[in-house]
Formats: C-alpha cells, sequence, structure tokens
C-alpha cells in the first residue's frame, strides 16, 4: 500500500497529525534557513542538540553519530529515552507527539530541563517533516520500542533487507502503534534516531559535511565536561578522511571551556587560562497556560549561570566565543555585552591605580582611557551561560535578547577578574602585571596611530624629516610599482644605490641582526631602532592598527647575504613583518631576493662574459653544460660571501633589475602551522627548540656548511 490515502481512509486524524507539518515541508526555509547543504547539517543538529540536552541534565554522557553509506544519518545515545507512555491530551504516546507535533516535547513544561540547546520544540518534528524516512528506537523500561515515519506520517515500512525509504511503506489508519521489537536490561534506556534526507526537499548536491560535523562535535565535548561523543563516516567519500574505508574519531574534554581555550588561543600566552564562575538570578513574566487551557501572564524566578575561560596571549588578534546553553551566538547578545563591559571596567580601575608602576603621566590618565580595543587585544576567550528558555532575537539564535543577563555576567566577570588581578599569589601578580604593561602599551600605539594619521598618510623624504635620515626614497608615488629594499649592512648600501633604478627602488640599510619581536614585548620592539624605522618608512602602522592601503610600497624585499648570518637576518625580519605585518604577508607582499652565489668566468670572448648560478647543484649542471659544448672558464670560480662582494652592474643584473632577477615570495597558507613554526624558531621556551635541532642533526651534510 502506499502513502497516498483513498478518501474514504482520509480521517480527521490525518489532519491533526499533518496539519503542522505540511507547513514545514511548504515553506522549510523558515524552519532550517535553506535547503542547501547548510540547512541538512541543521537538521542533523537538532537531533544532536536533544541528545546534547540529556547530557546537560546530567543523564547522557556517551553519543555516536554515524553517517551510513546509505546517505542516512543516524545518532544514537544513552540518556533517558524518549517517554513512551500516553501523552494525556493528545492520546499518543511521547515519541509520536515529539516527532509529529510542532512547539511539543520536554522543553515546554519546565519540569524535565533546567537548560536546553533543541530548538522550541519544533526540532525534532521538523527534521521528521523534511526526512523521506525516519526510524526511532527507544530503550527503557526493559524493552526496545520502535516507530517508522514516511515524510512525517507515522506507519510501517515493508523491508526487505537493509532499511529503505524506498521500501513500501503502510500509514496508520484509525490509531498508531508504537511497537516493542525487543528486551534490554532494565538499567539500560537511549534513544536511536536514523533518517534520510527528503530529496524532494534537499537537492542531491546538499550533503553532509564531515569536517563541519567534527568541528561542532568537539565544541560539544568542550561546553560539556565529560562527554564523550564519536563520529563514525561510512560514506567512503573522495577527498574525506574516511574516503579509504569506515573513518572514526572520538572526542573528550575533561576540562571544559579551560581547555577550549588553549585550543582556540593563536599565539603564546602573556596570562594563565582563567576561568571565572559565578551565578545570579532574574525575575521575568512569562505566559503560561492554566487548567483550563488559558494563558496567563506570571512571574518566574529564573537562575543564570555563568562559565567564562580567558587568557591574553602575546598577540593582537582578538577570540571570543559565545553560548547560551550549548547554543552558538556568533553575533553575540546581551552575554558578551556583559562580559565586554566588566573587561573595560575592570582593567581601567586596574591600570588607574597602578598609574605610578605604568608610568602613565597626567596628561594620559586625564585624557585618555583605556578602550575596548585596548583591552581585547590578544584575548582568547569562551562565554558561556546557561539559562531556562532564553529569548533569541529571530529564529536563527545568533543573537542573545535576554536583558538581565547583562547585568548578571558583568557582574560575575568583574568580581572574579578583579579577585585575580588583586591577588597576592606570586603567578598571579606577575601575570597581572604584564598584562597591564599589555593593555597600556596597546593604548599608546593606538594614540600614536591616530597621531600618525592626523599628520600624514603618505609623505616623502622630500616632504617630511620624520623617515628615517639613512632611507634612500624612490621618486615615484605609485605605490603599485614601488619597491622598498631592506639592505644589510651599509657597505652593501652604497653598491646598491649605485645598482638601483631610483625611480621607483627605495634602500633602507639595517645594522646586522634586529631585534628578536617573537620573544619582546610591544614596548621594546617599538623602542628598537631598527624595528621602528622599518615600521616608520612603510607607513602603514603596525599591530591591530595596522592599515594596508596605507603602506608606502606595494613590494618590500629582504635583501640580505646568502650566508648563515644573512639567513638568521631574514628570519628576525620575517618574524617582524609576520607579528605586526602580517596583513602585508597576507596579501603576498613581502619577498626575499635570491643573490646569486657563484661567478663563473668564461675565456675566449673579445669582451669578459659572465654566468651566474643560485646553488650548488645548479652549478655543477652548468659546469658540465659547459664542458659538454666545448666552451672553457677560469677554474677559479667566485664565491659570493654577501652583496658588498659585487660590483654595481653585477648587484643590479643579479638581484634588483626587475627584468632579470629572481624574488622569492613569502606566504603563510597555514596561519597556525606558521605561529608553531614561529614559536618553535625564535620563542621564549628553549627546551622545544633544543629537541628540534637535535632530531634534525642527523640529516645535516657537513659539506654543505660555508666555512
Amino acid at each position: 500500500m502506499t502513502s497516498t490515502l483513498s478518501e474514504s481512509s482520509y480521517t480527521a486524524r490525518h489532519l491533526s497529525v499533518l496539519e503542522g507539518l505540511e507547513a514545514v515541508r511548504k515553506r522549510p526555509g523558515m524552519y532550517v534557513g535553506t535547503t542547501d547543504s547548510r540547512g541538512l547539517m541543521h537538521c542533523v543538529w537538532e537531533i544532536i542538540d536533544n541528545a546534547v540536552d540529556e547530557a546537560l541534565a546530567g543523564v547522557c554522557d556517551h553519543i555516536e553519530i554515524v553517517l551510513h553509506a546509505d546517505s542516512s544519518i543516524e545518532v544514537r545515545d544513552n540518556g533517558r529515552g524518549i517517554p513512551v507512555d500516553i501523552e494525556p491530551k493528545t492520546g499518543l504516546t511521547g515519541v509520536e507527539v515529539v516527532f509529529t507535533k510542532l512547539h511539543a516535547g520536554g522543553k515546554f513544561g519546565g519540569g524535565s530541563y533546567t537548560a536546553s540547546g533543541g530548538l522550541h520544540g519544533v526540532g525534532a518534528s521538523v527534521v521528521n517533516a523534511l526526512s523521506a524516512r525516519l526510524d526511532v528506537e527507544v530503550d527503557r523500561g526493559g524493552r526496545t520500542h520502535r516507530m517508522t515515519f514516511h515524510r512525517g506520517e507515522p506507519g510501517v515500512f515493508d523491508d526487505r533487507g537493509e532499511p529503505s525509504p524506498d521500501a513500501p511503506f503502510t500509514p496508520f489508519v484509525e490509531s498508531s502503534e508504537l511497537a516493542v521489537v525487543g528486551r534490554v536490561p532494565k538499567g539500560r534506556t537511549g534513544t536511536r534516531v536514523r533518517y534520510w534526507a527528503d530529496r524532494q526537499i534537499f537537492p542531491p548536491t546538499a550533503t553532509f559535511s564531515y569536517d563541519e560535523l567534527v568541528s561542532r562535535v568537539r565544541q560539544t565535548t568542550f561546553l560539556v565536561p565529560g562527554l564523550r561523543m564519536t563520529v563514525r563516516d561510512e560514506r567512503g567519500m573522495p577527498g574525506t578522511p574516511g574516503a579509504d574505508g569506515p573513518f572514526e574519531e572520538t572526542f573528550v574534554a575533561r576540562g571544559g571551556t579551560v581547555d577550549f581555550v588553549d585550543f582556540l588561543a593563536p599565539d603564546t600566552p602573556l596570562t594563565s587560562t582563567w576561568r571565572l564562575a559565578g551565578s545570579g538570578t532574574f525575575t521575568e513574566t512569562v505566559p503560561m497556560l492554566d487548567e483550563r487551557g488559558h494563558l496567563t501572564s506570571q512571574e518566574v524566578e529564573r537562575e543564570c549561570e555563568v562559565d567564562v575561560a580567558l587568557r591574553w596571549g602575546t598577540g593582537y588578534d582578538t577570540e571570543v566565543r559565545s553560548f547560551v546553553n550549548i547554543i552558538a551566538t556568533p553575533k553575540g547578545g546581551t552575554h558578551v555585552a556583559g562580559f565586554e563591559q566588566a573587561l573595560v571596567k575592570t582593567l581601567r580601575k586596574q591600570v588607574e591605580a597602578n598609574a605610578r608602576r605604568l608610568k602613565l603621566g597626567a596628561k594620559e590618565t586625564a585624557g585618555e582611557r583605556i578602550e575596548k580595543d585596548d583591552v581585547m587585544a590578544g584575548l582568547t576567550a569562551v562565554l558561556t551561560v546557561r539559562l531556562a528558555e532564553p529569548q533569541f532575537e529571530g529564529q536563527t539564535k545568533e543573537v542573545l535578547g535576554t536583558a538581565p543577563v547583562r547585568g548578571i555576567v558583568a557582574r560575575v566577570v568583574e568580581r572574579e577578574l578583579t579577585a585575580l588581578l588583586t591577588s597576592t599569589k606570586r603567578d598571579h601578580k606577575a601575570q597581572s602585571a604584564l598584562l597591564l604593561d599589555k593593555v597600556v602599551a596597546e593604548m599608546r600605539a593606538r594614540l600614536s596611530a591616530r597621531k600618525q594619521k592626523e599628520i600624514s598618510r603618505r609623505k616623502n623624504a622630500l616632504e617630511t624629516s620624520a623617515l628615517p635620515a639613512k632611507l634612500a626614497d624612490c621618486r615615484s608615488d605609485d605605490v603599485d610599482r614601488s619597491e622598498l629594499f631592506i639592505v644589510e649592512g651599509d657597505s652593501a648600501l652604497g653598491t646598491a644605490k649605485l645598482a638601483r633604478q631610483s625611480d621607483f627602488q627605495a634602500l633602507l640599510p639595517i645594522r646586522g641582526k634586529i631585534l628578536n619581536v617573537q620573544k619582546a614585548s610591544v614596548t621594546d620592539m617599538l623602542k628598537n631602532a631598527e624595528c621602528a624605522a622599518i615600521i616608520q618608512v612603510i607607513g602603514a602602522g603596525s599591530g591591530r592598527s595596522f592599515d594596508l592601503e596605507a603602506a608606502r610600497y606595494g613590494k618590500v624585499i629582504m635583501m640580505t647575504d646568502a650566508d648563515v648570518d644573512g639567513a638568521h637576518i631574514r628570519t628576525l625580519l620575517l618574524t617582524l613583518f609576520y607579528r605586526y605585518m602580517r596583513p602585508l604577508v597576507d596579501a603576498g607582499r613581502v619577498f626575499a631576493a635570491v643573490p646569486p652565489l657563484h661567478r663563473i668566468e668564461l675565456l675566449g670572448g673579445k669582451k669578459p662574459e659572465y654566468l651566474y648560478t643560485y646553488s650548488e647543484a645548479e652549478l655543477q649542471q652548468t659546469l658540465k653544460r659547459l664542458q659538454r659544448s666545448g666552451r672553457r672558464y677560469k677554474d677559479d670560480i667566485q664565491r659570493y660571501k654577501g652583496l658588498g662582494e659585487m660590483d654595481a652592474d653585477q648587484l643590479a643584473e643579479t638581484t634588483m633589475d626587475p627584468r632579470r632577477r629572481t624574488l622569492r615570495r613569502v606566504t603563510a597558507k597555514d596561519a597556525a602551522a606558521a605561529e608553531a613554526v614561529f614559536e618553535l624558531l625564535m620563542g621564549s621556551d628553549v627546551a622545544p627548540r633544543r629537541d628540534f635541532i637535535v632530531a634534525g642533526a642527523g640529516e645535516l651534510d657537513r659539506a654543505r656548511i660555508d666555512a
């Protein structure tokens, strides 16, 4: 029998079951946003969030998600199991109510969940309405109960072998049946939901994203400490970790939000990861059904639990994640507003209390105050609040609207953070001092950048004496065409001046090895003459205030000697660019010049002829080619130790002339990997660097050392 009902068998019962779900199928975008892959993933979150709500209630510790090869997805949990008894108002079992009735479920009565992350009572029923088939099994009371649905309608599939949404389906007509299909030990409870997305609603191009699933699962385990979540992919899809066979990953985090912050943090820590926790209560007027079924307004006292983990790092990027129960709120809301308000207020007080130690002059303390950007620089934080029936602005739940939460979060954060910053413990005092130094340095950098912008966006050496005297600037104002060469040493500068094309090539000499900014503070970096000169000449500021559009040159080229010291200077320069002028690197505007290593003088011509090679392998290949062609050359092949050994013509021809030179573009495709490498090679922690050197010592070819 098909799902099409004859007129005689179409009863009022079908109207009551399908009246809401038909609306979902007609306008799915109202409930899941879109009908592409995002909408498909939204359905998964609704089923997963129902299982996580059991974990939030403390009655579930393991959730398993399986991506089956037949395009179905299954979510299993060991929670209490959906109620299987009859719900008195509808006369239906709890399972059928949850999966067929909009705005029905355990989140409305107030007795089942104190805080939940599921939709406003429509999650499971919406997923059911948008599925070609949905199977639910519940372990409860020593029995396994089972019910199946076809596009939201309960009934029975005639499976012959593996379950399939294409199997013949017989809908229930007079009454539904929650079948008992097995027995389990009395203490075992749980729910298993498996569904096939309806391809009448979702196009074939919409697929489940394994990476997105894993990212969300990892996030959830951080927010619910001790919850174990397993993701298994049996699809064998190309380009996924399970392409070659079933692939399974398990996630569990005991440290909660503290572990989450440590996972998210992109930079070296300045402070430890601090946890700020507390709670508060507020009253809320809500409409409630009385015994006669009428809505009446009643005042209810709510409790809001606040859990914040945060740490400051040496960088200036900000990473703040906010959640209500387990729902991410990427656009913030009242909880984030309260958090930011408390941070600024608390750190302003501490800076004012320590003005003497921080050497804040009367003008600074009177005229300028710490602002939000100064406090947020280098901050990584995870903010979670838990409360019953949170009010969101819009169905997508991206912004929390419950107003009293702002004050509660602000009070908790201010109280707990003040206690840490004024603590007499040695570690806390040291970290507080570092944090206040950083905040004040950010304020000074912001004020300095603002003054610099007020003076000018771009000026050349003829217009202002503010640029370093040793800068040999170019004449062109065309940023895209202009180039800045950072030259190692004054000796190379003289040759480079003769070799450059002064119309568009500028030169800035630096004295040897600049400061290692990975170890130094922002203040020390700005005090360093070489670092300050480079930032000043590029003219776009540094750190958070860096403005790529204000950069005075289209290309910044590091021109260092082809030896170990030159490589070290280049690494120190790269550290400066990556830490404080990162957009310049991301835009592909930082280059390393590639000077030649060898010069071969050819014999037999009327005028001297020279060939240049850039590596030992290229030299050997060139010599073999010359021998094969019968060309003679001087046996005394020159090996360049530095740029100063070349005359102007040679330097122009090999390193500076755009028509002949070779430049190596510096990129950082994987920012996290680049940050890890800089911290390993240039950071203040010696032990990992020593281990790295020892591990690589066996691969060193002594013959390659140019001594």
